[in-house]
């Protein structure tokens, strides 16, 4: 089995936050509500559109009704899906790391709690989509992350086993997936997690994925 380094995306393979906040604007300048700027939702941009629209409401001091956030989560998504990769854009270093891993043998694959056909679309929008044996969504299984199936799932479709894959991920989230699935862990410095890096519980951490061979070396000794 061929080892495998499997990513989350928003805010680790991608900083998708501009994208994101132009499409949460939209739906808010049509629910009358003032923009946002970054610094509001900027810890929300890896969690889902519910999240960043109930934010919009709370930030307008509005309530929202569970029936009508579910047709605003479908208009923001129209809209994001619309613009998916105008300002979206890979974090320094990312296609060289993805270059040099491919080249040693490793498969890569991707696992989000995005919607696949969103996932494939910012990939294929960046030029990232080749680079990826597989895509696992949030809708792609029963089971999203923080469960384990979605991880180990990309492992094995990607040719491994989780003995011999690494997550790499910039949140809670991403390092309890990894735990779950018993698969050591990578957090990236930069992203939307929130806390730091450090105290995620990830086995090492990146500033830079320059720095990403060393740690999947270190990480999965040959």
């Amino acid at each position: 089995m061929r080892p495998v380094v499997v990513f989350d995306l928003d805010g680790t393979l991608l900083d998708t936050g501009p994208d994101l906040l132009r499409a949460l604007n939209r739906v808010l300048d049509e629910q009358g509500l003032a923009p946002l700027r970054r610094a509001d939702v900027a810890l929300l941009f890896g969690h889902g559109a519910r999240a960043l629209i109930c934010e919009g409401f709370r930030h307008a001091g509005r309530s929202l009704e569970a029936a009508r956030l579910s047709e605003l989560v479908e208009r923001f998504i129209a809209f994001y899906a619309a613009e998916i990769a105008v300002d979206t854009r890979p974090y320094p270093g990312l296609a060289g790391a993805l270059a040099r891993l491919s080249e040693r043998g490793f498969g890569l694959a991707v696992c989000t709690n995005k919607r696949e056909a969103l996932a494939h679309a910012v990939l294929k929008g960046t030029g990232l989509a080749g680079n990826f044996a597989v895509i696992i969504g949030g809708d792609s299984l029963p089971e999203q992350k923080p469960h384990p199936r979605p991880l180990t799932e990309a492992i094995l479709r990607a040719g491994g086993v989780p003995e011999r894959a690494v997550m790499v991920g910039d949140s809670e989230t991403d390092i309890a997936t990894a735990r779950a699935a018993r698969v050591p862990a990578i957090a990236v410095t930069f992203g939307y997690g929130g806390r730091p890096a450090a105290e995620l519980g990830a086995d090492t951490t990146i500033s830079h994925y320059d720095e990403l061979d060393l740690a999947v070396e270190t990480l999965l000794p040959n």
